[in-house]
């Protein structure tokens, strides 16, 4: 079996579910996350399965097999004036990597962003995932070490959202 010419990226549709949440479990163990993981199957369906989804996900096959996942959403760049893609997770399982499914992948986004318009197509690695960052950069990704990306979540979050302004 030759991975490239075998492989299948297509749209994930609800029968997909539990295998998108297998990824992302997956993944999140891989990045020592594992923990921080509360995505439920009523989760996936509600991101990506509702009227009007503001997630999007595109399942890799090699034979019929799930081989790794997109999951992705519109950003905007204000500054180009258009739309473009985020990529918040790209997964491939491990017995699977060096096949060209990862590639496969991040060109099948590149293709939509070209169809449509987008400006660019973003993500973020952990700063230890050196197999990654490699494999970025040798498709001619760059870093944008000018920017930190700065999160509010849990009660942080909370408290802004009750404050009085």
């Amino acid at each position: 079996m030759n991975p490239v010419t075998d492989l299948i990226i297509r749209p994930a549709a609800p029968a997909d579910g539990p295998t998108v949440l297998a990824f992302i479990r997956e993944l999140a163990e891989y990045e020592r996350l594992l923990h921080e993981v509360k995505t439920t199957a009523a989760d996936i369906d509600a991101l990506l399965f509702c009227a009007a989804p503001r997630a999007f996900c595109d399942i890799a096959e090699i034979a019929g097999e799930p081989a790794g996942f997109a999951l992705w959403f519109y950003s905007i760049s204000t500054f180009e004036g258009r739309h473009g893609l985020y990529l918040e997770d790209l997964y491939v399982r491990p017995h699977l990597r060096g096949g060209g499914v990862g590639k496969a992948l991040l060109a099948h986004l590149a293709r939509r962003c070209a169809t449509e318009g987008l400006a660019r197509l973003e993500w973020a690695v952990l700063d230890w995932n050196a197999p990654a960052i490699a494999f970025y950069d040798s498709l001619g990704a760059t870093a944008k070490t000018d920017w930190i990306t700065r999160r509010l979540s849990g009660e942080a979050l909370s408290r802004l959202a009750a404050a009085q302004t």
